[in-house]
């Protein structure tokens, strides 16, 4: 979820030449709010009814998570695998500015459940999240302060972790190696180690290594997208069906992890290249520039909307997860607003000093 779509290419030495793309702003918008309207579907107690879009389609937006990481892969690059390569940023710079992007925001969040629920379990989770570093806990370890945190922790594990990430594509051939040790190691993972899920780093490897090959032919995807957009655009969308064709047949875990990474990397890969108005739009934009606030914050914000009671007033089931979904979404979007740009930008702006 790195906000960051400047594109320092692989090519580049001494000349430092940049690019926005900016449709990755709309991957992150839509994923961030298809994960809002899965677990408002997933802990609603009154149920809409039952059809393909909400017993396939919303349940699935639970790995946009996934495409989270493969887009924070290829966002990293962008602002750091150039000046990590060639030494250029110290290590103090790069983890002094991860912290400051992510535990200001966390950190009131982590407070807030905290004084809802006082305990000494929940202070000990307070503490293990506010180091930023609970990554490195065993993936059973189960952390309920800000609960959707757990990807905060497997992505902050990818940062620390990133010089070494940035050796294993220091060429497009090693870069390939890599992604086929990776996912190997996933494979060994199913068969011996059992299922590592999405919380182990071993499973989300390869998912971060599919960004990072996305930049290293950001040039040549950017290329053919903008020379061929119909060809692109229309490539995607056969991906994508034959993705949701495929998963209804397609019942073993390691497939459908093969699946769902194809899927995303080719989503990305289209972004890369896409100039169209869904994905690149000031709305998108906007979103996309609060996306990690709405989806830390977007659980407290439905708890405060349940408490309306809203199934009191709205008896059609269809129409009360409409409407409970689009007060989460307003609610969470006002409050990841105001908090992020409000209330923690100037401390965060005089602490860069």
């Amino acid at each position: 979820m790195c906000n960051k779509t400047l594109i320092t290419p692989p090519e580049s030495k001494n000349k430092v030449n940049r690019e926005r793309y900016g449709s990755l702003d709309g991957l992150r918008a839509y994923a961030a709010l298809g994960i809002i309207l899965m677990h408002v579907l997933a802990n609603i107690n009154v149920k809409p009814s039952e059809n393909y879009l909400t017993e396939s389609i919303i349940p699935f937006f639970t790995d946009f998570t996934l495409l989270f990481m493969v887009v924070s892969g290829f966002s990293l690059c962008c602002g750091y695998y150039t000046r990590i390569k060639e030494g250029t940023i110290t290590p103090n710079a790069f983890y002094r500015k991860r912290y400051l992007r992510i535990l200001p925001f966390f950190a009131l969040l982590c407070l807030i459940d905290l004084a809802f629920e006082p305990n000494i379990g929940s202070l000990y989770e307070v503490f293990a999240n506010m180091t930023l570093c609970f990554g490195l806990l065993p993936p059973d370890a189960e952390i309920h302060v800000i609960g959707v945190g757990w990807f905060l922790g497997v992505v902050f594990l990818f940062y620390m972790l990133f010089p070494f990430y940035v050796f294993m594509l220091g060429n497009k051939r090693r870069a390939w190696i890599s992604f086929a040790i990776a996912l190997v190691f996933v494979l060994v993972s199913f068969v011996h180690f059992g299922a590592p899920g999405r919380r182990c780093m071993v499973f989300c490897a390869p998912l971060f290594i599919a960004g990072g090959l996305a930049y290293l032919y950001s040039h040549g995807l950017a290329d053919f997208g903008r020379r061929h957009a119909w060809l692109s655009a229309i490539g995607v969308a056969v991906v994508s069906i034959g993705f949701f064709v495929a998963r209804e047949y397609v019942h073993d875990a390691f497939v459908n992890y093969l699946l769902e990474l194809a899927l995303f990397f080719a989503w990305l890969a289209y972004a890369v290249g896409s100039k169209d108005k869904v994905l690149n739009n000031c709305v998108a934009k906007y979103l996309s520039g609060i996306s990690m606030e709405i989806y830390l914050s977007h659980m407290l914000v439905y708890r405060a909307v349940e408490k309306l009671h809203i199934e009191s007033r709205i008896t059609q089931h269809d129409l009360l997860y409409i409407v409970i979904s689009l007060l989460t979404i307003a609610g969470v979007i006002c409050f990841a607003h105001v908090v992020k740009y409000k209330v923690l930008q100037p401390v965060v702006k005089r602490l860069e000093r």
